[in-house]
């Protein structure tokens, strides 16, 4: 059974002496296990992993072992100024179970890792890393070449189907915010500030945007990107998830540090909308603003496909917010 794999070759090392193991797609934490205790007794080992890029091996907490694992690790300060970085680095925890890694990225092309090691801890210095790259043409002739230094494929691959773009809508002249999402949905992002009408615009480079918004698990990890923002004073906001709501809700807190007094209530309002639309409640009563601060709470209600009215006398005049 797929559930006993890992047992299954353990127990063919400890019992029939082979001198190569092949295991088929590495799953689960145990059979990640299995496959560092099989190399620790010098077998020759060959396997598949589904993780698209090393760098998504490195962030798999079930498959990172593989690699070597990331660990956080607190230098102390002399060491932290010396290597000219922050107090808490990201380090490789072991070795890697595997030595070579080869990254199938197309039918006929694969780049190849020669020293797993060396390149994971590269990765997590923040240095670009470039693998030799294998392919064969048409006519079946062989290739080999050394890669462009690059961001991750699925970094890539999103950044190619987003261009670059700033959120409709009116945004009372403010300056627009350049905003750089790090593991969220690009497309989400773009939604979430056209049907706010915040004034954001999405950036292909950290190194181009005002702040970083990305997902706790991302930045718990401090990925390179991350790491460079941090270093360069570029404010990095966590979304609690990929949702767009969440998402609406991080652009919100970046936009009310950037904007005039009456944005806190926008901001309420923002809140407001988010629990209707999450569910939490079928009804939100805001707190009394004057009628042109209830004037821009309608029209971000109404941006959210939701209803609202206003409620009572001035000056407690206030919006309430619901299906």
């Amino acid at each position: 059974a797929p559930s006993l794999q890992h047992a299954v070759v353990i127990e063919a090392v400890e019992n029939h002496m082979p001198e190569v193991v092949v295991i088929d797609e590495i799953g689960t934490e145990q059979e990640a296990g299995a496959a560092r205790t099989i190399a620790e007794r010098g077998v020759q080992l060959i396997a598949t992993a589904h993780g698209n890029t090393l760098e998504n091996l490195m962030l798999n907490p079930t498959l990172s072992d593989l690699v070597g694992g990331v660990q956080t690790v607190t230098l102390g300060d002399e060491e932290a100024r010396r290597r000219g970085t922050q107090k808490s680095v990201l380090e490789r925890k072991a070795p890697p179970t595997f030595q070579t890694l080869v990254e199938i990225q197309a039918y006929q092309r694969v780049a190849l890792y020669q020293d797993v090691a060396q390149t994971v801890d590269a990765i997590l210095l923040g240095n670009p890393v470039a693998p030799e790259i294998r392919s064969r043409d048409a006519s079946g002739e062989l290739s080999v070449s050394t890669s462009k230094p690059s961001r991750s494929a699925s970094e890539a691959m999103e950044r190619r189907s987003t261009p670059r773009i700033a959120a409709n809508g009116a945004n009372g002249g403010r300056e627009t915010v350049k905003v750089y999402p790090f593991g969220l949905s690009w497309t989400r992002v773009e939604e979430a500030a056209r049907g706010l009408g915040l004034p954001v615009a999405i950036v292909r480079e950290p190194d181009e945007a005002d702040v970083v918004i990305t997902l706790k698990n991302y930045y718990r990890r401090k990925t390179p990107r991350l790491r460079n923002a941090e270093s360069q004073g570029i404010p990095i906001y966590i979304a609690r998830s990929n949702s767009s709501t969440q998402i609406a809700s991080a652009l919100a807190s970046v936009i009310e540090l950037r904007r005039g007094p009456e944005d806190k209530a926008l901001e309420e309002a923002r809140d407001g909308i988010e629990q209707v639309v999450g569910g939490q409640s079928d009804e939100i009563e805001l707190t009394p603003q004057n009628a042109y601060v209830r004037k821009l709470q309608h029209e971000l209600v109404e941006r959210a496909n939701l209803s609202s009215r206003s409620t009572g006398a001035e000056p407690f005049r206030r919006v309430q917010i619901y299906r």
